[in-house]
């Protein structure tokens, strides 16, 4: 273990970084965080070489050896996952803040200058900085404007639930929070939902970008491995964690889209058509305390109607009728549009006419948000205003004094 230089002062933040056969990503990683506007008065490193093979070590110490940023390197056997190294990071750690930098990844040059900035005026105890990918996707919906306080529930920073965010220490100090080394996937999202959750309010800051998210030309990302029973594991984890912390309700079913949608709802893709017997039922079989516990109808209302009839059918047990919707969308074959009234609903398998009885629920058919079909944008209809009773009354009260007016009056004799 290389120590940095004793001394009393706290860091603003600490970015810890757990490393693992990262060559040649980490020369970049490490000379992004040596550029930032923040200075190196006002940061430390903390690197956990996770047992690496290439010379992640080495790069690493020598690093160390010379810049002027106190950093600490500890070289351990491998853990098998990002969750150790982040754990022993945090451990080590001194910094007001901390931030969770993957080795393969690197920052903007005002990242943590904006980001601390955010914090200190916000007084939030996580912040989100804006990430783009570099040869990978990265999400892009929750970066639409800068916000001191995002609301969880409306807004789309659920959908954000990597670990490289800015966290306040005294936050996860004061709950004990750490990163759950039994999961080998999700993990980060485990522990992002409770900082939001349990914390004093999440910032946005989208105005810049403040981390650049590499995708691998090897391949090699810990993100892209794993079978189907770690992304159960990890559904289930999460969906219990909402579960602890939020009521049955509107808030609850809002934040249990994520796990559904991002975690679960892939397990039942097009993928399952070409897949045994065996594992559609394993998947079926695990699925099925998920649904019974946590699955709502107000859920499904969130969700579009395709994702809503996998997941009705899944709650049903009827994977048959499942298959049938993978077997559509895998073909890319597009729903027919029908409008009933004030409704519009998409035709997609066992949709029955009007009149006709269905096999699902025809409420899963109808379209409750944003669609697209045959490249249109379907939107939902808007509900009309509900008028209250008393006001329902006045207008009728209104109505039969202006009729009485005009009722033709009696000739006099």
């Amino acid at each position: 273990m290389a120590d940095m230089p004793r001394t009393n002062h706290e860091p603003d933040v600490s970015v810890i970084i757990g490393a693992y056969d990262a060559m040649p990503y980490l020369v970049r990683c490490l000379e992004s965080v040596e550029a930032q506007t923040i200075g190196a008065g006002r940061l430390e490193i903390v690197a956990v070489d996770d047992g690496s093979t290439d010379g992640t070590g080495a790069c690493l110490e020598e690093f160390a050896a010379r810049t002027a940023i106190p950093m600490r390197v500890v070289r351990q056997p491998n853990s098998g996952g990002p969750s150790g190294p982040r754990n022993l990071g945090l451990k080590l750690a001194r910094g007001r803040y901390v931030f969770f930098l993957d080795a393969d990844d690197y920052f903007g040059e005002e990242a943590l200058e904006r980001m601390v900035a955010m914090g200190d005026r916000a007084g939030t105890d996580v912040v989100l900085g804006k990430i783009v990918g570099v040869n990978r996707g990265a999400a892009k919906s929750m970066w639409k404007e800068t916000l001191d306080h995002a609301d969880l529930y409306e807004s789309n920073i659920k959908f954000t639930l990597s670990a490289q965010k800015l966290f306040r220490r005294d936050l996860l100090v004061r709950l004990g929070m750490r990163f759950d080394e039994k999961l080998k996937t999700g993990e980060d999202a485990l522990f992002t939902m409770e900082a939001y959750l349990r914390g004093n309010g999440v910032s946005v800051v989208a105005d810049y970008t403040c981390y650049y998210l590499v995708g691998r030309e090897d391949g090699n990302q810990l993100t892209k491995k794993g079978d189907h029973r770690r992304r159960f594991d990890s559904a289930r984890a999460l969906m219990g964690l909402i579960a602890g912390l939020v009521p049955p309700g509107p808030r609850r079913d809002s934040l249990m889209v994520r796990p559904f949608v991002i975690t679960l709802l892939p397990q039942f893709g097009p993928g399952l058509v070409n897949q045994s017997e065996a594992v559609r039922r394993e998947k079926a079989a695990l699925a099925a305390p998920l649904m019974d516990a946590y699955w709502t109808p107000e859920l499904g209302r969130r969700l579009k109607v395709h994702e809503r009839l996998r997941l009705t059918a899944l709650a049903r047990g009827r994977i048959d009728l499942l298959l049938d919707i993978a077997a559509f969308l895998r073909d890319k074959k597009e729903p027919e549009v029908v409008r009933e009234g004030d409704r519009i609903l998409l035709a997609y398998p066992h949709f029955a006419k009007a009149g006709k009885r269905s096999v699902l629920p025809r409420r899963a058919y109808e379209v409750t948000v944003t669609e697209r079909v045959g490249g249109r944008r379907i939107e939902p209809p808007q509900p009309k205003p509900r008028v209250s009773l008393a006001r329902r009354v006045v207008r009728k009260a209104r109505r039969t004094a202006l009729g009485a007016r005009r009722a033709p009056r009696a000739h006099r004799v």
